[in-house]
């Protein structure tokens, strides 16, 4: 059986006796002749008595018979116990099992423990210490006067063992793989195993007193089995190691080994003759469903088949080898000790390993084969580096591979005690600024310099309220949440949320509105000042502000320009907010996909805003600000939400006075705001919303109106941007209307302001490096700024042919010339005459190639009432097409066009030259308004045209243009397509 294990150094022993006032160390020394190291055996041995039991009397003290080499314990709680000392004893405390220190050592001189008794009387003791008549565990043992008085001591569970002796040699021995660290001599490891044939291996080999097993480390790090299926898993060298304590937990086995000696595996052994070698008779645990061996009724042992792995192996002692101790091996074990002791300043952590490493009473330093092992075994170096040191057989290598580990955790202790430091300094910081915060608010508190957080926080919002006039309902959702917030806690979640909305809530401008510009001579000569041209909008803005000093009081209205890139619809908004006087605000709804953008989110989101209208209010600080939804039509719409939707209640005068943010929810005011949209085209912006909006057109300019532009407004500009000044640089009135003919015919300026910038930027360039005083711009030296000419000429064709004929079109860039080409098409071989029929190219939108179908009819029916003898167009097959096919078209104003062009076709004469109409035809010949007129007009001009068909009822609109641009044209105003044949056919 196994038994507990209690022994313990002199010193340790009478300390423990000293603490559990027991004072009987020297009576018995002094009684039994004890010598002074073996007083604290004895001594000992009553101490753990003491720990087990209550505190004996007296006349109950033990009688020891003590000899040089061995002791005889009689009256002892334990059974059958066996216990090993030796001079140097190395300790571990397990306080998990046992109420007293157990000590796992090996040596010659040893302490013996026997006991033989019952529960209900002791046996009879002896004066050589023998005791006899005993049965299992009970009374005392000693001269035969004192009775058994522990027959009732529970008996403690086997949790520990330490055999007589330690064999010089061993073999064969169970292998231990191990993943991490290996075992060094003298040097103690917990070992848990869960493999059931090797758990029971070890179990056999205890009982028949053979606690040792061979630990070697597994090549590969990331398995954490015992199981060892070859001897290429695991190193060749390992150490022999000796079971200490063992824990049986049932699915695993936990033992204590100290390794003893390096060994080196030789063999290994069948699996078969180790499992069958000790007690066949023995069986396993039924319920366990294993068993290894069994034994027939006719004797014969049957063993089950096990697992491929290595169970046991033959193993031989390596010894290192002989060396003396040089000058150069005591320098390297100061070194090393010198190391070790910095390791231990440094970090007090490795005091304690040290401390349980180093075996009482040894000096370490006098021993280079320990302290290489001891060096290794206290750092956390790698596997492959420890082992490395176990397998060295020369001791100043050993050593020096000891050092560099050494070395190597000093490095890592000190940029770990750096660090340490560091951060500890920044905590210290940051608590000792707290604590002085903290402390301040007191004193201030006291004193009162300063009142409460949320006292400050609600002076604060009431501060705000002041000078504002607060709607009744809105002043109660305040004083509601004032309440609310001074119940919460100022860590809360909820704290924040309602500090944040009470934030915006008492931001917002109530009643407060901006004083306005109602001087219309003022806001008229701003207006000039910043913009040429814009009449239209210029005339509203001055209606608008008629209109406000008539009803003597703030006003909104909706507006939206709408226009061709680059003619000032974003500018122009900026100085209508200049001339009236009021805040500017501008926000992009161009792909805007999420309503919560107009609307705001709800609060119980996380980071939950306004919406971007109570933004605004913030930020001017006045309930009358004007403000800019630039690029309305290029609104998006997405799975948040439609956008657009939600702008008509921004932007509707009948609801827009009782305006809900989600993140609000109370109602807003915005009936005072003044709303300028912009957009390229109406087509996009949808119906709803362009009902409530007031629609302006911003048409662009013509060559004379840029040339004004860039004299007034852009060269200026330029000039102050690169540093220079008409003195140095000069472009001439030639060279500028160049420019806008042959480089920048788009509707805006912005594509001038860019080629102008150029030229500025250029002769900056040359008046630097080459020094030259003036530069002076005109057409011939104009391509030196700004490169080759983009457009070369506008019209294809400087005489039409039959067939052809010029529209024109309105695009996004402003008006463009367009001309429509047909031609008939040679039927193939054998293909009989019958219906005509209309192939269409060009890249054309649905809406016109629908107008050329109407147009193709149209044209069939006028031919045949006013040429019956002429059939072309029934029995032809006819192509017509539209240049420049890379670039989409669509719309209906090219159908009286296409019609003229089929009927110069069938009659094959050309149409009159330098014309070009415009306007959609009906199927009874109807000469339908389109859209434009402005843009159409100038491209017609540019072009060189002098005569232009517009519908009768575009005639308002040709009417409202500058003189300039109508200048020596000749307009047609028709209603009926006759009326164009009469025009172009002569």
């Amino acid at each position: 059986m196994l038994s507990r294990v209690t022994s313990l150094p002199a010193s340790q022993a009478a300390r423990l006796c000293r603490l559990n006032n027991c004072g009987r160390n020297s009576f018995i020394a002094k009684r039994n002749k004890i010598p002074t190291y073996d007083r604290g055996i004895a001594t000992c041995a009553y101490t753990v008595r003491h720990f087990s039991t209550e505190r004996p009397t007296p006349s109950s003290l033990p009688r020891v018979h003590a000899t040089r080499s061995s002791y005889l314990f009689s009256q002892s709680p334990f059974q059958s116990t066996n216990c090993l000392l030796e001079n140097q004893s190395k300790f571990l405390l397990n306080r998990s099992h046992s109420k007293f220190p157990t000590a796992l050592h090996g040596s010659s001189r040893r302490l013996i423990w026997s006991w033989n008794g019952d529960n209900s009387n002791g046996g009879n003791g002896s004066e050589d210490g023998s005791s006899t008549n005993g049965a299992s565990s009970g009374g005392n043992a000693g001269d035969g006067q004192d009775g058994g008085g522990y027959g009732g001591f529970p008996q403690p569970p086997i949790v520990s063992l330490t055999p007589m002796t330690v064999p010089e040699t061993f073999s064969p021995v169970p292998v231990i793989a191990v993943p991490r660290n290996p075992v060094f001599p003298k040097f103690i490891k917990i070992i848990e195993i869960t493999n059931k044939p090797l758990m029971e291996l070890i179990k056999r080999k205890v009982k028949l007193a053979q606690p040792y097993v061979g630990v070697f480390m597994r090549k590969d790090e990331q398995e954490d089995v015992e199981l060892v299926k070859s001897l290429d898993d695991i190193y060749s060298i390992g150490s022999f190691s000796q079971i200490h304590e063992m824990h049986d937990l049932g699915d695993k086995l936990r033992m204590i080994v100290m390794g003893h000696r390096r060994v080196k595996i030789n063999s290994i052994l069948d699996n078969r003759e180790v499992m069958s070698a000790d007690t066949p008779e023995e069986k396993t645990d039924p319920e366990s469903g294993e068993t290894e061996s069994s034994v027939t009724d006719d004797g014969t042992t049957v063993v089950e088949e096990l697992p491929v792995q290595v169970l046991m192996a033959e193993v031989e002692n390596v010894n290192h080898l002989p060396f003396e101790k040089t000058e150069e091996v005591k320098a390297l074990t100061a070194e090393v000790v010198k190391t070790i002791r910095d390791i231990i300043a440094m970090n007090p952590l490795y005091r304690e390993s040290v401390a349980q490493m180093i075996q009482a009473g040894q000096r370490v330093i006098d021993n280079p084969v320990y302290l290489s092992d001891l060096g290794a075994a206290l750092t956390g170096a790698e596997a492959a580096e420890l082992q490395e040191v176990l397998e060295e057989m020369d001791i100043p290598k050993r050593l020096l591979l000891a050092l560099n580990l050494l070395k190597k955790e000093y490095e890592l202790s000190k940029l770990q005690h750096r660090l340490g430091r560091e951060v500890e300094e920044k905590v210290k910081s940051a608590h000792r600024k707290f604590m002085l915060q903290e402390q301040l608010k007191i004193i201030k508190k006291e004193l009162g310099i300063e009142k409460d957080d949320k006292d400050a926080i609600e002076e604060k919002f009431m501060e705000r309220l002041k000078d504002k006039v607060v709607p009744e309902a809105i002043m109660e959702v305040i004083n509601e949440e004032m309440k609310k917030l001074s119940y919460l806690d100022n860590h809360s979640s909820e704290f924040s949320v309602t500090r944040n909305y009470l934030d915006w809530l008492t931001q917002l401008p109530w009643g407060m509105i901006s004083k306005e510009n109602l001087d219309l001579e003022r806001a008229a000569e701003v207006l000039e000042e910043d913009h040429y041209g814009m009449e239209d909008v210029k005339n509203r803005i001055l209606e608008f502000i008629a209109v406000s000093n008539l009803k003597k009081s703030t006003q909104g209205k909706i507006l939206c320009f709408y226009g061709p890139p680059g003619v000032g619809k974003t500018s122009i908004a900026k100085s209508i907010a200049k001339a009236i006087n009021r805040d500017y605000f501008r926000f992009s709804v161009g792909g805007m996909t999420d309503v919560a953008e107009i609307k705001g989110h709800r609060r119980t989101y996380v980071g939950a805003m306004p919406g971007k209208m109570i933004q605004c209010l913030k930020k001017v600080k006045t309930e009358n600000p004007l403000v800019l939804i630039d690029e309305v039509d290029k609104i998006g719409r997405g799975y948040q939400g439609d956008p657009s939707s939600a702008l008509l209640e921004l932007m509707d005068p009948e609801q827009n006075a009782n305006f809900l943010d989600h993140y609000l929810d109370v109602t807003v005011d915005l009936s005072k705001v003044l709303f300028i949209c912009t957009a390229n085209v109406t087509d996009t912006i949808p119906e709803p919303l362009r009902d409530r909006m007031e629609m302006i057109d911003v048409s662009g300019y013509v060559a004379e109106e840029k040339v004004n532009i860039a004299d007034k407004y852009l060269v200026p500009v330029i000039e102050e941007q690169t540093g220079l000044n008409n003195q140095q640089v000069s472009i001439s009135k030639d060279a500028m209307h160049m420019l806008i003919k042959s480089y920048c015919r788009e509707s805006g300026v912005r594509n001038l302001q860019k080629q102008i910038d150029k030229i500025y930027r250029k002769a900056a360039f040359k008046i630097i490096k080459e020094g030259i005083e003036k530069i002076a711009v005109n057409p011939d030296n104009l391509q030196d700024f700004v490169g080759k000419p983009i457009f070369t000429t506008e019209r294809m064709y400087d005489k039409t042919p039959p067939g052809v004929v010029m529209g024109l079109a309105w695009t996004a860039m402003g008006g463009s010339t367009l001309y429509i080409e047909t031609a008939l098409k040679k039927r193939s071989e054998g293909e009989k005459e019958g219906m005509g029929s209309l192939e269409i190219t060009g890249n054309l939108g649905d809406v016109m190639k629908e107008s050329a179908h109407i147009a193709s009819t149209f044209a069939r029916s006028f031919l045949m009432q006013h040429h019956q003898g002429n059939d072309v167009l029934q029995k032809s097959q006819i192509h017509l097409h539209v240049p420049e096919g890379a670039t989409p078209k669509d719309g209906p104003s090219a159908g009286c066009t296409i019609v003229t062009a089929l009927l110069s076709l069938a009659l094959n004469q050309p149409v009159r030259q330098n014309v070009a109409m415009t306007g959609e035809v009906s199927l009874t010949g109807k000469i339908l308004p389109v859209g434009g007129i402005k843009e159409k007009t100038i491209a017609a001009r540019r072009a060189g045209v002098d005569c232009i068909i517009l519908p009768t009822e575009n005639r308002k609109d040709y009417s409202d243009l500058q003189s300039f641009i109508t200048e020596g044209l000749e307009v047609h105003f028709v209603e009926h397509y006759k009326e164009i044949y009469n025009i172009v056919f002569p």
